[in-house]
This record gives C-alpha cells, sequence and structure tokens, in this order.
C-alpha cells in the first residue's frame, strides 16, 4: 500500500523548453492544467537574470534576445551530467549563456545578476522553475503546495533522477513521487479512454519533446497499467531540430551576404526564435518564411523553407526516433502487430514526417491524437499526485507498474559487468545476489555499483562505491550477500551483509560524483529563499514606482488646468513643478534609490495632489 501525504499535491511536468502544471479536481472528477498569469497552459522553462531582477517563463522568454548571455534555458540537458560529457560540450557551443567546470566536474552556468557574477548549477536553475510552477498552482488553489509529483524522461539515469529530486528540496518542494514522463501520458490517455478500454490493451507511447525522447509499451488491464519496455534518447528532440534548422540559415545568410553570424548570441537567438516559429508553421503548411529585420550588421534576412527541405535536413533525427522505436518493441518480445494504439505525446510529435514514418511503420494505424501533446504528461502526474495524497475521494484507483531504464550490478573480478537487475525490470524490485572473497584472508570486500549495458564494467557509470569490512580470516570463496533494491521513483539502495557474523553495509545513491550533498542543498535552499525575498522586494519596489509615475502624472495634469480663483501662490507653483522634477529624476535612477525614498517623494507629491484638488473644489 503507498504512502499517503497530507495537503493537496500536484503534478509538474518539468520540461526541457516548457513547463506545466495540473491538480485533480475531486468536484468535477478530473485533473485540470492550470494556466499561468499570462493565460498560457505551458511555461518556459528559461530563467534570465538583469541588474535589478530575476525573471522565470515568459517574462524570461520575451527578453532574451536582448539578454542572451544572462537568459538560461535547458537545464534539464545539464542536469545530473559532467562537464566533461561529450553531449555537455556539444551543447555548449549552442548556448548563448556560459558553462564552465565546477567542483567534480560539475557544470555551473555562468550569470550576471545585480552587476555580480554568479554560478548556478543546472538543479538551481530546475528549482526556480519548479518555485515558479509552484506559485501558479498555489494562485489557482488559493492554498500552499508542498508536495508535488515530478516528470522525467523515461530514459533517465540514476544520477539525473536524484538531481532532479534534489531540485524540488531547493525549491522547498516535497517530491512525493519520480515518474517517468511515458507513464504519466499513459494515464491521461487511459483516463481519457477508460469508457472504452474493455480487457487488456497494448499501448505505445511516442514522446518527442523539446529536448528528450521517449517510448513506452504499456499493457492496461483494468485498472493496472503495466510498462513492458522503455527506450529513449536523453538528448533528442525538438531543440536538435530548430539547430540544424539555425545552422541551414547560418549558412545562407553566410553564403548571400559573406558575413558570418556564429560569434553574435543576439543574432543567433533572434534567428532561432524566427525558426522555431517556421517548425510550427510547416506542420501544418508546405511551406513558410523565415524574416528577421536587421538580423546582423543592419542586414535584414529573408528566406522561405519547403516541408521538403525541413525534413531533408532533419531525417536522420526522424530515423533515429524509428530505430529507437524498434528497439523498445525487441525488448518488450512483442510484435508491432499487437499495439492497439499508438499514443503521441510531446510539442514535436506534431511533425507531419514524424507521424507519417510512425504510421507506415504501424502498418498504415490510426495514431492516437486525442490527448493534447502538450499537456498529458502533467495531467498524468497531476493522477498519480491524487493517488498519492489525503483528501482525494474521486481520483481512480489505478496501479502503476514501472520499470528500469538501464541494468545495474557489480564490477566482477576482470572488469565484468556483473548484471544484477537487467533492464526494462519491473520497479520497486529487490534483488538479493551471492558473492565470493577473491582471496584467502581478505578482511574487506569493495562493493562498486555500475549501471550500463556494456560488457566492461569501466565502460559503464559508476554510480558509487562502499566497503563491506570485519570479514572473519577464511580461505578465498568466503560467502556474504549483495541486495539491489530500487523503489517507486527509481531510486538505488545497495547493501552488503556478512551472513555469519551479520556485519552489514549500505550505500543509497545520495552522494556520490553528481549528486548534491546534504549541506549543499541546505545552502541552496537558502539562497533560494534569498531570491524569493529580492523578487518581492523588486516588486514592492516597482509598485511604489508605478505609483509614484501615475502621481506625478495626475499632478502635472491637475496644474495645466488651474482654477480662475486658485489660492496656490507662485511659490506653491514652484515648489509643485520641483517636486515633479525630483520624482522625475528618482524614477529616471531607480536602481540606485531605496524603496523608502520612493514613498517619501509618492507621500509628498501626494499630498500635494490633494491640496490641488481641494484648492479645485474650494
Amino acid at each position: 500500500m503507498a504512502k499517503k501525504y497530507e495537503g493537496c499535491a500536484v503534478g509538474i511536468d518539468l520540461g526541457t523548453t516548457y513547463s506545466c502544471v495540473a491538480v485533480w479536481l475531486d468536484e468535477h472528477n478530473r485533473a485540470e492544467i492550470i494556466h499561468n498569469e499570462q493565460g498560457n497552459r505551458t511555461t518556459p522553462s528559461f530563467v534570465a537574470f538583469t541588474d535589478d531582477q530575476r525573471l522565470i517563463g515568459d517574462a524570461a522568454k520575451n527578453q532574451v534576445a536582448t539578454n542572451a548571455e544572462n537568459t538560461v534555458f535547458d537545464a534539464k540537458r545539464l542536469i545530473g551530467r559532467k562537464y566533461s560529457d561529450s553531449v555537455v560540450q556539444k551543447d555548449r557551443m549552442l548556448w548563448p549563456f556560459k558553462v564552465i567546470s565546477g567542483v567534480n566536474d560539475k557544470p555551473m552556468i555562468v550569470v550576471k545578476y545585480k552587476g555580480q557574477e554568479k554560478l548556478l548549477c543546472a538543479e538551481e536553475i530546475s528549482s526556480m522553475i519548479l518555485t515558479k510552477m509552484r506559485e501558479i498552482a498555489e494562485k489557482f488553489l488559493e492554498s500552499p503546495i508542498k508536495n508535488v509529483v515530478v516528470t522525467v524522461p523515461a530514459y533517465f539515469c540514476d544520477a539525473q533522477r536524484k538531481a532532479t529530486v534534489d531540485a524540488g528540496a531547493i525549491a522547498g518542494l516535497n517530491v512525493i513521487r519520480i515518474i517517468n514522463e511515458p507513464t504519466a501520458a499513459a494515464l491521461a490517455y487511459g483516463l481519457d479512454k477508460r469508457s472504452n478500454c474493455v480487457g487488456e490493451k497494448n499501448i505505445f507511447v511516442f514522446d518527442l519533446g523539446g529536448g528528450t525522447f521517449d517510448v513506452s509499451i504499456l499493457t492496461i488491464k483494468d485498472k493496472v497499467f503495466q510498462v513492458k519496455a522503455t527506450g529513449g534518447n536523453t538528448h533528442l528532440g525538438g531543440e536538435d531540430i530548430d539547430n540544424r534548422m539555425v545552422n541551414y540559415f547560418v549558412d545562407e545568410f553566410k553564403r548571400k551576404n559573406k558575413v558570418d553570424i556564429t560569434g553574435n548570441p543576439r543574432a543567433l537567438r533572434r534567428l532561432r526564435t524566427a525558426c522555431e516559429r517556421a517548425k510550427r508553421v510547416l506542420s501544418f503548411s508546405v511551406v513558410t518564411t523565415v524574416e528577421v529585420d536587421s538580423l546582423f550588421q543592419g542586414i535584414d534576412f529573408f528566406s522561405s523553407i519547403t516541408r521538403a527541405k525541413f525534413e531533408e535536413i532533419n531525417m536522420d533525427i526522424f530515423n533515429e526516433c524509428m530505430e529507437i522505436v524498434k528497439s523498445c518493441l525487441t525488448d518488450a518480445n512483442m510484435d508491432k502487430s499487437t499495439v492497439n494504439d499508438v499514443v503521441l505525446v510531446g510539442g514535436s510529435s506534431r511533425i507531419p514526417k514524424v507521424q507519417q514514418l510512425l504510421q507506415e511503420y504501424f502498418n498504415g494505424k490510426d495514431l492516437c491524437m486525442s490527448i493534447n501533446p502538450d499537456e498529458a504528461v502533467a495531467y498524468g502526474a497531476a493522477v498519480q499526485a491524487a493517488l498519492l495524497s489525503e483528501g482525494f475521494q474521486n481520483v481512480p484507483n489505478l496501479v502503476l507498474r514501472d520499470v528500469t531504464p538501464l541494468s545495474l550490478g557489480l564490477s566482477a573480478t576482470g572488469d565484468i559487468m556483473n548484471v544484477v537487475i537487467p533492464r526494462n525490470t519491473c520497479i520497486p524490485v529487490k534483488i538479493t545476489q551471492s558473492r565470493e572473497t577473491v582471496a584467502d584472508n581478505q578482511p574487506d570486500v569493495l562493493i562498486e555499483v555500475y549501471e550500463g549495458e556494456r560488457t566492461r564494467a569501466s565502460d559503464n557509470n559508476l554510480l558509487g562505491s562502499f566497503t563491506l569490512s570485519g570479514i572473519p580470516p577464511s580461505p578465498r570463496g568466503y560467502s556474504f550477500n549483495v541486495c539491489f533494491a530500487i523503489d517507486e521513483n527509481g531510486i538505488l539502495t545497495v547493501s552488503a551483509t556478512d551472513k555469519s557474523t551479520g556485519n552489514m553495509n549500505e550505500i543509497t545513491i545520495t552522494n556520490y560524483k553528481e549528486r548534491l550533498p546534504a549541506d549543499e542543498i541546505k545552502k541552496l535552499i537558502e539562497e533560494a529563499k534569498n531570491y524569493g525575498i529580492e523578487d518581492k522586494k523588486f516588486l514592492r519596489k516597482a509598485k511604489v514606482m508605478n505609483a509614484l509615475d501615475y502621481c506625478v502624472y495626475k499632478v502635472k495634469n491637475a496644474l495645466k488646468q488651474p482654477e480662475p480663483n486658485s489660492k496656490l501662490s507662485s511659490v506653491d507653483i514652484d515648489m509643485i513643478n520641483s517636486a515633479i522634477t525630483v520624482a522625475s529624476n528618482l524614477l529616471d535612477s531607480s536602481q540606485q534609490v531605496e524603496i523608502g525614498v520612493l514613498k517619501s517623494h509618492l507621500k509628498e507629491l501626494e499630498s500635494m495632489l490633494e491640496r490641488i484638488i481641494t484648492d479645485k473644489k474650494e
């Protein structure tokens, strides 16, 4: 029986390019996607830093062209990775913001905030986006939110999952469950089709988002959702398609104008925005234009692109997606003819060529597009959140059975990967293996835990290590047990036990390499609070500035329409005009002015305005 958490919980789809939040509404017997202050149901996963404030979401993305170096996006592509990772090295050449190597080869993002240079890890950026999603939910529900279910790509490794949990902790949230994105989408599909879902159904979830690609095969029977196999690429999505388009038009601009814009972040960002727009248009049109005024050195850029050309420059990406589809079916030991429905998830699944290739592969089967590809993951996360929370009465009593995406095991003699839990094993799971010492009178044993599919252990990802000590003197071949246990979040605990003495040691991979230590998380939580305080301080100051600006406007208008028998002397009018000048100067140099000074001048001007109004009445 899953533990039930007190209070309302929401589901958050923490996306590479857009994020979405949803909550289960008992009174409507369904999940509700919550719109942000702009009225949009998805929020850009962007965070920007300026000389006087921090911006998150739409506000951050709207100013990216003018502040490219200090606007951070794609944090999901960095989270849980090392700086030396070839994927990070490839991406950092495309990002306008700077990424450097930090402690333990951790990638750190460099930005300028309030005139100072700051180093931020991907978890901090993700925590800011999670904070924004919580604020959106709290405004809608009119109550505080603490518990959340956060989605991750099915192919996220252990480090990436734990880093996502860390991001939630920094945001002051209790991540009660990590759920795979295709599984969450399958929940949304299952609820949408529950009246038609009779007997057993096999569904294939194709999730092509902004930065990641996942596929999963699930069997739905009654209220049980059983994942059979999963596959994917945590670095494949709409952004890679955008990169191809940007490179194509950069080459065209260079060919036509003999000018290279690759070193100009602002020009590249404006071109990327135009390419994103063109990509969307090509989903329903066969040709579109890419137009950017004064793209570089005053040169206007105007070009067109056909759907055929778009498909040509991205065909290898589409083919890679299809190879992963085939591999997933092989892993599940299923024939494509046994798939009842193919469900499309993620904004990039709207691309006509992707749909055509999928439909052809599944022998002309109609694709299921009844659920919103941008919102399905958050919808499913909200259902899972309701299932894990107290107080929800009408949520369907569903059972999720997910799988582990990568094999987990130990390093054996000769650097051999000894698999304990094969990939696509149903979780939660607990497996114990008997191991033996390799030397006479061996006092301790080093346990090294790896994840991956390579035969050689060192070619896989080392998750962590620990030592089992106190082994009694004995000949080689002395037996002890090693136990691997994976919980509902896909998080691993490994323990080793000496059967004769009872000595035991274990590791929950909590503080190794990319994982943030507890004291670092605590420090970042405090920093997140400081950011929140600074944001509120800026908002209060902005409100006072707006009030002062409006008061100046009203006083000026009042002075333009003097009464014939006004009691205001020329000295009074000069004093009022002087106060207006001072207030206008303060507004022009607001960054250096304290809020108390602005409030004082606002009070003085309001008093003067009252005198003018009183004089007119008399």
